[in-house]
């Protein structure tokens, strides 16, 4: 989409938005962000559908958590990477692509092979990662409740009142 197709106020912005690395389904994983020092998440339970999983794998360390909504323990993340939070790092790497989770999160490929998903977690479970604490799985839950919320209100473009950071140019102090 060339500068022509842009409004105003999308030329003015100062707030970048990074185009996903590619489309992807967001049945498994609804949510996945980069923040906090960690590659975080919800990842929706395989088995029952009103439960889903807040997982993470911190930065450097690949300490990793992984719990339900309600805080109680996920029973394949004792001692190794369970299913969820290798969903989690997969649909990452669709998100932000390879490069990028790689560099977030400190991971070293071995060789010349080729960043992807399977390379980045096989190079952070080589390392024997600690389990960590699960007590951000409060706050990574809360932030997918807010954007789930932004999904129910109906399409507008009058100003939100909440997405107002900043005062507009013409106000006075």
């Amino acid at each position: 989409m060339g500068d022509g197709a842009l409004s105003v106020w999308e030329r003015s912005s100062t707030a970048r938005v990074v185009p996903s690395a590619r489309p992807r389904k967001l049945a498994k994983v609804p949510f996945v962000e980069l923040a906090d020092g960690r590659l975080q998440g919800v990842v929706s339970s395989g088995s029952d559908i009103g439960r889903v999983y807040v997982s993470s794998v911190e930065a450097g360390t690949y300490a990793f958590a992984c719990s339900t909504n309600n805080n109680r323990p996920c029973g394949g993340a004792r001692g190794w990477f369970c299913n969820h939070i290798r969903a989690l790092i997969s649909e990452a790497v669709l998100q932000y692509g390879a490069d990028r989770v790689g560099r977030y999160l400190k991971v070293e490929v071995a060789g010349d092979a080729s960043a992807d998903a399977g390379s980045l977690t096989d190079a952070m479970t080589a390392t024997r990662p600690a389990q960590g604490d699960s007590s951000a799985a409060a706050q990574v839950f809360s932030r997918f409740l807010r954007h789930l919320a932004y999904l129910e209100l109906a399409p507008t473009t009058a100003p939100l009142p909440e997405m107002q950071w900043f005062p507009t140019t013409r106000a006075v102090a």
